[in-house]
């Protein structure tokens, strides 16, 4: 069964963060272990969230027990989101270089680690504070085998707009690595451009009016998914972002305020490819 390791936040009533990435990864038959950075009632977005952050030395000692019992040898999967300190953003790069460097089976997959620069968003700024930032940025970014921003994350690290597919795809490239860009505006519709040195795409879909929290951190759930499934880059991107539009979907129909992860679970593993794809240059 494949392992992942995901630091971000524990949200008890709200379907973001970590915990909403664990219950994304479960139809898909990979465990989780989720290491939390704040322990909250709901997202802050509804108003103040109760809970706290979690201190680093407890964070630190939830990685220490996790690696005691070997298991950073047998991850397959590191998502990282929400930092509440840049104390626990080094100590989630600590985790991560502590991950590739365990021993593991020679037929074993090489870890992929996805990170969600969890710093901010469009008509919000930054959310965090700037150290946290500046440490996501210097200290987790460079470990990345995928990055994973919104377009107003991406612009913040690398200068360059990136509100439409052609500019995602131009800031992207800037940073060396493969990007996965989320919040990406063409006219009515909105999508995920993917890009690396060799190839681009994009996947777009209808515009809702409205949208839960957390379909950022849906995304990265689902997209690791689909590595850990072996599909290639482009159906990989096509059924992340299917999932996704059709969990948006769902909200709307039955009304939620939530993302219903739960209630779309096998939806989740079974859906079709419906976004258009589109390959750009």
């Amino acid at each position: 069964m494949p392992l992942a390791l995901i630091l971000s936040s524990h949200v008890a009533a709200s379907r973001v963060g970590g915990s909403a990435q664990a219950l994304a990864l479960a139809p898909f038959r990979i465990d989780c272990m989720v290491a939390p950075t704040v322990l909250y009632g709901r997202h802050p977005g509804w108003g103040a969230p109760g809970g706290a952050a979690v201190p680093v030395e407890a964070l630190e000692g939830m990685l220490d027990g996790i690696q005691a019992n070997g298991l950073f040898g047998q991850t397959d999967l590191v998502l990282t989101g929400y930092f509440a300190s840049a104390a626990q953003v080094r100590a989630a790069a600590r985790a991560i270089d502590a991950v590739r460097g365990a021993p593991r089976d020679r037929e074993a997959r090489k870890p992929v680690i996805i990170v969600d620069p969890t710093i901010g968003d469009a008509g919000k700024g930054l959310y965090v504070p700037a150290d946290v930032a500046e440490a996501v940025i210097n200290d987790l970014v460079p470990r990345a085998d995928i990055v994973a921003p919104n377009t107003w994350e991406l612009q913040r690290m690398t200068g360059a707009e990136a509100r439409d597919p052609t500019q995602a795809l131009h800031a992207a490239r800037l940073l060396g690595k493969p990007v996965l860009v989320s919040s990406v505006v063409r006219g009515a519709e909105i999508g995920v451009v993917y890009a690396d040195k060799k190839e681009a795409w994009l996947a777009a879909h209808p515009r809702a009016d409205s949208a839960p929290k957390g379909t950022g951190d849906l995304l990265t759930a689902l997209y690791g998914a689909a590595l850990i499934d072996g599909l290639t880059i482009s159906y990989a991107l096509a059924r992340a972002v299917s999932g996704v539009a059709e969990t948006i979907m769902a909200a709307q129909t039955f009304g939620s305020p939530e993302l219903p992860i739960v209630g779309m679970a096998q939806r989740l593993k079974a859906t079709s490819p419906t976004v258009r794809m589109e390959r750009l240059a």
